[in-house]
């Protein structure tokens, strides 16, 4: 799980007046709904299972008629970054999606081919046998015989497998999406209410009132939001606004053939997420761990979280996010007290003229 390192005293979860941070059991209260507002949903990716096909980022593309880019975010072009399979690159404005493609490698001793002189593996050639080339071709092909195996393959396995040769090569994948916080530092910048929280907890930017001031871009502690370089409005992935209130689940997870992305009530996604935990930890992954998950985290829980193989940033998560908006009482009580000194001292020069 994620926890915040910092020690400011402004961070206790004691302060009454300040709602910016710290756990919020309803989100949608707090924003003004009815008691009667629906239960709050959101995604569980269990990375643990991902394939990397994709098919989340297409859905995705489709559902909301998002345009082309490429790795670096260039729209209505199709480009590789020729560094992975990875042909989007990043969370942006035209992609709402995106499967990250982590590759881990280390080096292990294997048998390296060995070249021998021209025409030595003809047949018949009426010269003596060479031992010494001999013995490495056995050693090449004995080497190949144990890589080939399947029961030798499975050795190789990034989760279950237990032995010294096991982990030599692995791939990461998760498909990363906006975090729909508890606190979102977004929503508390928007100056013209283009950004708001539905009657699900989830954040929604309104394109048609959004104008491109750019203030929720720095905002987000994941560096989610993005603008569009055409007109500079913002946008983001909805959870699939429009699909919830008919009743239907986000494009993202309908699409995704083994479930690595859940949708559902959050409630029910976080006990599933523990209980999913428990169980790769007890199968020895030691490395697995929640992310997102913890209500006491920087930004209150996520309303879409994760469950990671390995550090937060070897996927390119902030270890530590906080909501940017949590120490604004705490710099405005700050800004008035040295308003008030310089009153005071100005005041007080004033007097001592007179006198």
């Amino acid at each position: 799980m994620t926890t915040v390192s910092s020690a400011s005293p402004a961070f206790t979860g004691r302060d009454p007046d300040n709602r910016l941070y710290g756990p919020l059991p309803d989100v949608q209260a707090e924003s003004g709904y009815a008691d009667d507002h629906p239960a709050r949903v959101g995604f569980f990716t269990d990375t643990s299972v991902c394939i990397g096909c994709k098919a989340c980022e297409v859905a995705c593309k489709e559902w909301n008629s998002l345009p082309m880019d490429d790795s670096h975010g260039v729209r209505d072009k199709i480009g590789l970054s020729g560094m992975s399979y990875d042909n989007t690159g990043m969370l942006s404005a035209n992609t709402w999606r995106h499967v990250a493609f982590i590759e881990q490698s280390r080096a292990v001793d294997l048998p390296m081919p060995t070249h021998r002189r021209p025409g030595d593996d003809r047949q018949d050639t009426g010269l003596p046998a060479d031992p010494i080339t001999n013995g490495q071709a056995d050693s090449l092909v004995t080497a190949q015989t144990s890589v080939l195996n399947a029961e030798a393959l499975s050795e190789y396995d990034p989760q279950t497998g237990q032995s010294g040769a096991d982990k030599q090569i692995r791939w990461l994948m998760s498909s990363d999406v906006c975090k729909h916080c508890t606190h979102a530092g977004c929503l508390d910048v928007c100056p013209t209410g283009a950004l708001f929280r539905t009657e699900f907890g989830t954040v929604v930017v309104q394109g048609d009132i959004c104008n491109g001031c750019g203030y929720c871009v720095p905002a987000c502690p994941y560096g989610v939001i993005d603008q569009r370089k055409d007109d500079g409005r913002v946008f983001k992935c909805t959870l699939c606004y429009d699909r919830l209130t008919d009743g239907l689940m986000p494009a993202c997870a309908t699409a995704c053939p083994t479930e690595s992305i859940q949708f559902g009530n959050l409630d029910e996604l976080q006990a599933r997420a523990d209980a999913r935990l428990e169980t790769l930890k007890g199968q020895g992954v030691e490395t697995a761990r929640l992310y997102g998950r913890d209500e006491n985290d920087g930004v209150g829980g996520a309303g879409a979280f994760f469950l990671l193989l390995d550090e937060p940033e070897v996927y390119g998560l902030p270890p530590d996010p906080v909501v940017t908006t949590r120490d604004l009482p705490s710099m405005w009580r700050a800004a008035a007290a040295g308003a008030a000194l310089i009153v005071g001292a100005v005041a007080s020069a004033f007097v001592g003229r007179r006198r």
